[in-house]
């Protein structure tokens, strides 16, 4: 994809973002500075250096949840991505370091109307951790849905199409993170699950949650059999489980609670989610020994890190991709992964470093690439909407109402209608519960259907810039840019009853400062943040900008990081649209060349 006049290369310290209103005059100016413009495979604070080593995280953003399949030389990685839409990402790399994105698994969250435009009532849940697996020439993924039970698709390509999910088991005999494995020898295939509390007896007075492990159709869409118990423990879940050597392993993610007066998931010195491994040279149901692996060590400022998936390079070194959880001060980037080393003593994997030398690996900050020789890449993040197709990137806050966006009514130009607001109640926008945050859960914001966007990169710097043109607001219309996680913050412009159309921010509790009269087509707006602390700006030529608003948190939140991205609703009826012409974004990380 062409970049727009933005460099991409810059290297600031202070992430601005620029919004860009033009009319249609400006078209040609935008191919010609596009053509002429060759944007060359940069490095920053995280992932490829660029010179044989990589900085952690490789993936500095909200991509949560991963598992990763190999197939030839390469890897496929998924992530989770609870309620936004298309679902479960899927990404792809040669070297394990450097990743773009291919796809989704899930077009659109179809099993559940909770996740349609018309409702919005999906927020937290949809796409959990998943489980990406190839066997006999078919792709399958495996996820629970907490609300709908655990499912399966299958594809003969990454790429898709995916088939319609088939569920398999349902919501009250299972919780989250499934994990599959085929036995060539036995020509038997399996599921672990983290059952949690869902099947517990009072016989088992172990605390924590249960994991089962059940037999599979070797086809891997049926379950033969009611599961047999395996492990129990603090917070056990997100399993992997491997025969190497003809020996089991099942890898999963645990709590280690020093200090019960906080939750698991809350940033607490005595507490970690440590990475534990089971060992068994007889069963894929045991006996299991139990030994640590990986815990937080010192290089992420007391962020646990653990849950992901092994793999193997070429010269057949091990290495472990994992999550840091979002027990931070402020994880506002969402959960990124990370690569660390895998050596092996005495039949058990160590992951990273043990930096202690308590036999207990720790996570690595900068290490040598595993695999050499590939070029520089990173997740798509610009855009100038010639595709008839949306970038990968880019996914709608729950399924999006398809009749009220288009790429191709105005071609090289996203289009998005403004749809009346969802109603303020029961049935629509946000439950709250243990998983959702109730900042500003009651505005509009919430309940506005075909909001767009991308995550941030990393949680340091970075531009972005796009171009928009609010001709074709109408009365009653709310359109512009949002930064929004478990918070939103916008910038737009607001069409009053009688066609006026005014710049307001809004924050999170939905409460709005209106800003001047606009009476052109032409509007640059900007958001700068400085770690989680952000503002915006606004001009009417691209180069004056004017502060507008104040310095705004942004935070992670209904499982979802910062994002950046476009809304448009109306209050009163279906009505007006905003164009986006095209869309930069330069941060400090790795990104490929043009």
């Amino acid at each position: 994809m062409k970049k727009m006049s933005y460099s991409g290369v810059s290297k600031v310290l202070i992430l601005i973002l620029a919004v860009t209103f033009f009319g249609c005059n400006s078209k040609p100016e935008k191919k010609e500075i596009a053509a002429a413009i060759e944007v060359k495979a940069t490095t920053g604070s995280w992932g490829d250096q660029g010179d044989g080593t990589y900085v952690n995280p490789i993936l500095n953003a909200d991509y949560p949840d991963s598992d990763i399949e190999q197939v030839g030389d390469t890897y496929y990685m998924i992530t989770s991505k609870q309620h936004v839409s298309p679902g479960m990402p899927i990404l792809e790399s040669k070297d394990m370091v450097n990743w773009t994105n291919v796809g989704h698994v899930f077009n659109s969250l179809s099993w559940g109307p909770e996740y349609n435009w018309d409702r919005m009532n999906g927020y937290s849940f949809g796409v959990w951790a998943g489980d990406l697996a190839y066997h006999e020439g078919t792709w399958y993924c495996y996820q629970i849905d907490y609300q709908h039970g655990l499912m399966v698709t299958t594809a003969k390509d990454i790429k898709g199409p995916w088939s319609a999910p088939v569920f398999m088991l349902p919501k009250s005999k299972v919780l989250d993170d499934p994990a599959v494995v085929w036995d060539e020898e036995t020509h038997k295939a399996y599921v672990i699950v983290n059952t949690a509390g869902k099947q517990k007896s009072a016989k088992n007075t172990i605390e924590g949650n249960e994991n089962r492990i059940y037999e599979m159709s070797w086809d891997g869409t049926k379950i033969l059999d009611e599961g047999k118990l395996v492990y129990t423990g603090m917070g056990a879940e997100a399993a992997k489980i491997y025969k190497i050597e003809d020996t089991w392993y099942i890898f999963l993610a645990e709590w280690t609670i020093g200090d019960k007066s906080t939750k698991p998931g809350v940033k607490n010195p005595k507490n970690d989610r440590k990475q534990i491994v089971l060992r068994s040279k007889e069963s894929i149901y045991g006996p299991y020994e139990v030994k640590t692996v990986l815990e937080k060590g010192t290089v992420f400022n007391d962020r646990s890190a653990s849950q992901g998936a092994l793999m193997q390079a070429p010269d057949k070194s091990w290495w472990y991709m994992h999550q840091l959880i979002q027990n931070d001060d402020i994880p506002f980037q969402g959960r990124p992964q990370c690569l660390e080393p895998v050596k092996w003593g005495d039949g058990w994997p160590i992951i990273g470093v043990d930096e202690d030398n308590d036999g207990i690996g720790e996570p690595v900050k900068q290490y040598k690439k595993p695999i050499k020789g590939y070029p520089i890449t990173a997740p798509s993040t610009d855009d100038d909407f010639s595709s008839t197709k949306l970038g990968f990137q880019w996914e709608w806050n729950h399924n999006p109402r398809n009749t009220h966006w288009s790429l191709t009514e105005r071609s090289g130009w996203l289009r998005l209608k403004a749809s009346k607001v969802l109603p303020n109640e029961k049935g629509y926008g946000p439950n709250i519960n243990e998983w959702t945050n109730n900042d500003g859960s009651d505005s509009d914001f919430w309940r506005a259907s075909n909001t767009l966007s991308q995550r941030i990169m990393g949680i340091t710097t970075g531009t972005a810039i796009a171009k928009f043109d609010i001709s074709g607001m109408k009365p009653q219309q709310l359109a512009g840019f949002v930064r929004y996680g478990g918070v939103f913050n916008l910038l737009g412009i607001e069409v009053d009853a009688t066609g006026k159309k005014h710049l307001f921010y809004m924050d999170p509790m939905a409460k709005k400062v209106t800003g001047p009269e606009l009476t052109g087509n032409d509007l640059y707006v900007k958001t700068s943040n400085n770690s989680n602390q952000a503002t915006y700006e606004y001009s009417f030529d691209g180069e004056n900008f004017k502060r507008f608003g104040p310095t705004f948190t942004i935070a992670f939140g209904k499982w979802t990081g910062d994002r950046l991205g476009f809304f448009s609703w109306n209050e009163k009826e279906d009505a007006g649209y905003i164009d986006v012409d095209w869309f930069t974004y330069d941060y400090d990380g790795p990104k490929a060349s043009n």
